[in-house]
């Protein structure tokens, strides 16, 4: 299987600051890959390399097979929050990427009401994000990036401002989507269960800057369900992530103190 991401001998320094320094990463197409890491270690740096709103001092990123300077516009992006705007129905909120690639706005809205039931929304067409839990905002945030036409989509800890409860039936219902859809997804996310309750391999990232991220390959079989958080397997990969990083943390504490 092809790569659909990849970083090669990546460096990449913020205002002097190095936060990568020869960094390798590849992610196949239709993967999905979970990154964690301590708060500040530079993930949502990697994502905004991705997008191409940041560029490598070293090394190059390949969406597919080409190398691009400019990857606006060739990955989906799904926040924390989801920016939808409030003077716009759900419609017309989804229907923003087709209309800026130039799809008339009658053909848009059109394709955005035939996806509308996959995603629980049809009776919600014409309602505004104030009408909307949180849980249906970031379905519509997700169709949305999912209409960008990409691929690739980057989900930034998308369900970290949800509730408990809505947050473990979101999880549930992105792994629906990214099965039916066959998107190749890179998903930062702070909580451990969430990175290995989604994911094909979990990446932590450790080190500033950051060199050679740790892999841990998934093996709880799917379909999941929140009850796979109570598999043996679950809870060793749990711990075995949890001892990384606070080992990780006492590190970064240390040299804290030092300075």
């Amino acid at each position: 299987m092809r790569d659909q991401l990849a970083f090669s001998n990546v460096r990449f320094s913020y205002t002097g600051t190095p936060i990568l320094e020869d960094f390798d990463l590849r992610v196949k197409k239709g993967e999905f890959v979970s990154m964690i890491g301590p708060s500040g270690i530079g993930k949502s740096t990697l994502f905004q390399l991705i997008a191409g709103l940041l560029q490598p001092e070293q090394g190059e990123i390949r969406l597919g097979e080409e190398r691009m300077e400019q990857r606006l516009g060739q990955v989906g992006y799904m926040p924390q929050r989801d920016l939808l705007m409030p003077w716009r129905t759900i419609v017309e909120n989804a229907a923003l990427p087709l209309e800026i690639k130039g799809v008339p706005k009658k053909e848009a809205h059109v394709r955005v009401r035939q996806e509308l039931p996959r995603y629980g929304l049809h009776e919600w067409a014409d309602a505004y994000p104030a009408q909307l839990s949180g849980g249906m905002r970031q379905r519509v945030s997700f169709l949305r990036a999912l209409l960008s036409g990409t691929d690739l989509m980057l989900l930034d800890e998308p369900f970290s401002a949800l509730d408990g409860i809505t947050r473990l039936d979101m999880q549930e219902w992105l792994m629906e989507k990214w099965q039916e859809t066959g998107s190749t997804m890179l998903m930062i996310t702070h909580d451990i269960d969430e990175a290995i309750l989604l994911a094909d391999r979990v990446i932590v990232l450790l080190g500033k800057p950051i060199r050679q991220p740790v892999e841990l390959h998934v093996s709880i079989p799917r379909p999941r369900a929140v009850g796979s958080r109570n598999q043996p397997g679950f809870l060793a990969l749990r711990e075995q992530i949890w001892a990384l990083l606070r080992t990780e943390q006492s590190r970064l504490q240390s040299l804290g103190r030092e300075a």
